[in-house]
């Protein structure tokens, strides 16, 4: 996925059939409900991608570990975008991928994200907003995972500049990019 590190940020249904037939290789899916989701997931599934369900975004998900458990045997999520810790061990332990999501509103919850990923050890973390260089570099010093960055990026020079500041992906909503 690293020659062509785009994510697709999925937050409307109508999202669905652009991303189909596009470049990218993985979607967070932060649309949909319990009663449609085994039905976009598989569409995702049969054009080859790979799917992330944000578990705070999608109607009629619960965050706890029997919630997950079901999300990856019934629905077959390859993984979960969650801010919660808890959620992340839950993933763990249901055999699927987690991205722990956190928001740098100031230093205090960058330092505090860095701390909680260092206990939760999710496979990936996404860092939002993701139009901050500086701190999407020494975010990535600080962790060991793959670092994703998303939210407010509407530009290829953004994307670039993302890239070249130390993030392994970009996660946009924008399908002029994927």
């Amino acid at each position: 996925m690293s020659s062509y590190p785009i994510i697709a940020s999925i937050t409307d249904a109508e999202q669905i059939k652009h991303v189909l037939n596009s470049q990218v290789k993985r979607v967070n899916l932060m649309t949909g409900t319990v009663n449609n989701l085994k039905q976009i997931i598989g569409q995702l599934h049969d054009s080859g991608k790979q799917v992330f369900v944000h578990i705070e975004m999608v109607g009629g998900i619960g965050r706890d570990a029997a919630s997950i458990q079901y999300l990856a045997e019934e629905f077959k999520a390859d993984g979960i975008v969650t801010t919660k810790s808890n959620a992340v061990a839950a993933a763990r332990q249901a055999g699927i991928l987690s991205i722990q999501r956190f928001f740098a509103i100031d230093t205090s919850a960058v330092e505090t994200a860095v701390r909680m990923i260092k206990t939760s050890n999710p496979d990936e973390v996404e860092l939002m907003p993701g139009l901050m260089p500086r701190i999407i570099s020494e975010v990535k010093q600080k962790i060991k995972q793959p670092l994703i960055v998303g939210g407010l990026i509407r530009h290829e020079d953004e994307i670039k500049l993302a890239l070249d500041s130390g993030a392994d992906f970009v996660s946009i909503g924008s399908s002029t990019f994927w």
